[in-house]
C-alpha cells in the first residue's frame, strides 16, 4: 500500500518523482542554466508585464510562482514558464478597459490568471487538450503576426521616448506618427534604445551563445548611471522589496464575468504553445509527455500566480530553448531561476532606478520580431489559397478588431473553411489504368480506360445535410453525361466517413433514380461503420432490405472482376 500511494504520488507531483531520481551529474548543467536564464527571465518578465498593462514587478512575480509551481507539478523534465509575448496583449485587452490605476489591473490579472488556471486544470481533467486544434496552423501564424504588430506599435513610441493611448492598432499609428510628427521624441531615450535593440539582433544574428539581452540592459544601467540620466530620462524605476502577496481586493462580480471570455482565450492559447513546446522538447530527451496533465499543470501555475499578485503565463518558446542549450536536465535549473530572481529582488531591487524603459522596449521589440512569420504565409498561400486567406483573416482581425476578438473570428472563419471543403468536396470519375493496381482519377490520368457498362465515381468526404444533395446530383450528372448503356454505378465510398440522416435520404432517392433506368448502386470499400450507420436507418424497398449484401463490395476492383467475369490480365504476380 504504501509503495501504490507513492506511485500515484509520483505521477500527481512528477518534480518529486525527479527528485528521488536526480543524478548528481545532472546538477553543473541544473546550476549553469539557472543563472543564464535569470538573465533572461528578469528583462522578459518587466517587459511583458508593460505590455500587459501592469508594473513591472508583476513580471517578475508571475515568473517566479509559475516556476516553482510547475517545477513540483509539470511532467516536462525541461520547460521555462512565464509571461509570455502572445498572452500580454490579451491580458491588456481584457484588464485595460475595467481599471485605470495600477492596483486594480493587479487585481483584475490575478483574476483572470485564476480563471485561466480554473479553465486549464477542468481541461486536464476532462482530457480535452483536442480543442487546442481549433488553433489550426494558418490561425496560428497569422495570430502570432497580429500579436507582433500589436506589442511594436505598443513599444515604439517607449523606443522613442514617448508614449500614446491608441485604443486600437489604427490609432496607435496616428498617435504614434502625430507625436514624431509634433517633437515628441526624446533623442536620448531613443540612442539609448535603438543602440540596445542593435545589440540584442546583432548578437543574436553573429554569436548566438551570447547574452545579448543582458549585455544590452546591463549596458543601458551603467550607461544611465555613470552619466546621471536617470531624471532626464523615463527610467522602469526600483522595485518593492518583498515577496509577492495576494492583491485581489477590489474586484466585483461583474469584474469576474467580464473577465470569462478573455480567461477561456487564453486558457486555450496558452495550452496550445504549451503542448506544442513540451511535446517537441520531450521527443528531443526521449520522452513522452501526458497532455492532459500537461494541461493542468499549466492551470495549476496560472492559479498559484494569481493569487499571487501576478497575471496568466504559459510555457515561453524563446526561453526554453536557452535552458536546454546551456545544460539543463530537469526543472531544477528554472527553479534556480526563479531563486536568483528573489535574490535580486531583496538584494538589489534599486539598480532598475537606472534602467531606462527604452531599452525595457528594445528587449520586447527584439521577442516580437522573432513572432512575424512572412514566409510561412507565403507558403501557406503555395499550398493553398484558402490556407493563407485564413492566416492574414486572423493578423487582420487580432490587428484591427482586438486579439481575442480576432483569435474567434479566424476559428469561425476556420470552421466555415472547413464546412466549405466538405461541402464541395473534389470528386471524380475512376479508371482502370493500364499495368497499375487499383482505379484511378481519370482527369489525372488520360490512359485511364472506363469498364463497359460501368461508371466508377469517388466523393470525398462525408455525406451530411450539407453535401448529400450534392452527392446525388453529381452521381446522376456524370450519368447523364456517360452517353453510354450503364448496368452499374460503383461509389468508391473509402473517403466516406459518416452518413447522417439528410444524406440517407438523398441516397435514397438516388437509389430510386438509378433504378428507374434498371442501374444498380454499388457501394465499394466502405468502412464498416458507416455501414453500420446506414443499417440503422434500416431501409427497406417492397419488404425487402434496399441494401442487401450484394450493394457493398470489399473493394472497386473485386466488384468489376464480378461484372466482367474475368481477372485483370494487365497486372504482373503481387
Amino acid at each position: 500500500m504504501p509503495a501504490m500511494a507513492s506511485s500515484r504520488l509520483d505521477r500527481y507531483l512528477p518534480g518529486l518523482a525527479t527528485l528521488k531520481s536526480y543524478d548528481r551529474s545532472w546538477l553543473r548543467g541544473d546550476l549553469v542554466a539557472g543563472v543564464v536564464l535569470t538573465a533572461l527571465l528578469i528583462p522578459a518578465g518587466m517587459g511583458y508585464a508593460e505590455v500587459a498593462g501592469l508594473p513591472p514587478v508583476t513580471g517578475l512575480y508571475a515568473t517566479i510562482i509559475p516556476l516553482i509551481a510547475y517545477a513540483i507539478v509539470g511532467p516536462s523534465r525541461i520547460l521555462v514558464l512565464g509571461p509570455d509575448s502572445s498572452l500580454a496583449p490579451i491580458i491588456a485587452a481584457a484588464i485595460i478597459p475595467l481599471a485605470a490605476l495600477d492596483e486594480e489591473r493587479v487585481a483584475l490579472a490575478g483574476v483572470l490568471a485564476i480563471e485561466v488556471g480554473i479553465v486549464l486544470v477542468i481541461g486536464g481533467l476532462l482530457r480535452v487538450g483536442f480543442v487546442t486544434d481549433l488553433l489550426s496552423k494558418p490561425i496560428r501564424i497569422g495570430y502570432l503576426n497580429g500579436i507582433a504588430l500589436v506589442v511594436l506599435l505598443s513599444q515604439l513610441p517607449k523606443l522613442l521616448g514617448f508614449s500614446i493611448e491608441g485604443d486600437s492598432a489604427l490609432e496607435e499609428v496616428v498617435d504614434f506618427v502625430t507625436g514624431i510628427a509634433d517633437g515628441e521624441v526624446d533623442g536620448l531615450s531613443t540612442a539609448i534604445g535603438v543602440s540596445c535593440l542593435g545589440v540584442i539582433l546583432l548578437l543574436k544574428l553573429w554569436r548566438r551563445a551570447f547574452p545579448g539581452v543582458l549585455m544590452a540592459v546591463i549596458g543601458a544601467i551603467v550607461v544611465v548611471a555613470v552619466f546621471g540620466w536617470s531624471d532626464d530620462i523615463p527610467v522602469v524605476g526600483a522595485m518593492p522589496r518583498g515577496l509577492p502577496t495576494p492583491a485581489l481586493g477590489g474586484v466585483t462580480l461583474d469584474d469576474v464575468i467580464n473577465l470569462i471570455g478573455p480567461a477561456i482565450g487564453i486558457a486555450l492559447i496558452a495550452f496550445a504553445d504549451t503542448s506544442v513546446l513540451s511535446r517537441t522538447f520531450a521527443a528531443r530527451a526521449g520522452t513522452t509527455v501526458n497532455g492532459s496533465q500537461e494541461m493542468a499543470a499549466i492551470g495549476t501555475a496560472n492559479i498559484a500566480t494569481g493569487f499571487l499578485s501576478g497575471f496568466a503565463i504559459s510555457a515561453s518558446s524563446s526561453r526554453t530553448p536557452v535552458a536546454e542549450s546551456s545544460g539543463a536536465r530537469t526543472q531544477l535549473a528554472p527553479l534556480v531561476g526563479a531563486l536568483m530572481i528573489v535574490v535580486f529582488i531583496f538584494a538589489a531591487p534599486n539598480i532598475t532606478e537606472y534602467l531606462p524603459s527604452s531599452a525595457l522596449a528594445a528587449v520586447v521589440i527584439s521577442a516580437a520580431l522573432t513572432l512575424v512569420d512572412i514566409r510561412g504565409v507565403v507558403t501557406l498561400f503555395r499550398m493553398h489559397w484558402i490556407e493563407g486567406a485564413l492566416s492574414v483573416a486572423a493578423f487582420l482581425g487580432v490587428a484591427l478588431i482586438g486579439v481575442l476578438q480576432g483569435i474567434l473570428v479566424a476559428i469561425g472563419l476556420s470552421f466555415l473553411a472547413f464546412i466549405n471543403q466538405a461541402w464541395r468536396p473534389y470528386r471524380t470519375e475512376l479508371g482502370r489504368v493500364p499495368g497499375v493496381r487499383g482505379y484511378h482519377d481519370v482527369s489525372r490520368h488520360p490512359s485511364a480506360e472506363r469498364i463497359e457498362g460501368v461508371l466508377i465515381l469517388r466523393f470525398d468526404a462525408p455525406l451530411f445535410f450539407a453535401n448529400g444533395g450534392i452527392f446525388d446530383d453529381y452521381v446522376r450528372t456524370e450519368v447523364m453525361r456517360a452517353h453510354r448503356d450503364l448496368q452499374t454505378v460503383i461509389i468508391a465510398a473509402e473517403p466516406i466517413t459518416e452518413i447522417d440522416a439528410t444524406a440517407v435520404d438523398e441516397i435514397v432517392e438516388l437509389d430510386d433514380f438509378l433504378r428507374a433506368q434498371d442501374i444498380t448502386l454499388v457501394f465499394a470499400e466502405m468502412k464498416d461503420p458507416v455501414r453500420d450507420q446506414l443499417a440503422h436507418y434500416d431501409l427497406t424497398l417492397h419488404g425487402e432490405p434496399r441494401f442487401d449484401e450484394s450493394r457493398f463490395a470489399p473493394t472497386t476492383g473485386a466488384k468489376v472482376d464480378e461484372i466482367t467475369g474475368q481477372w485483370r490480365g494487365d497486372l504482373g504476380p503481387a
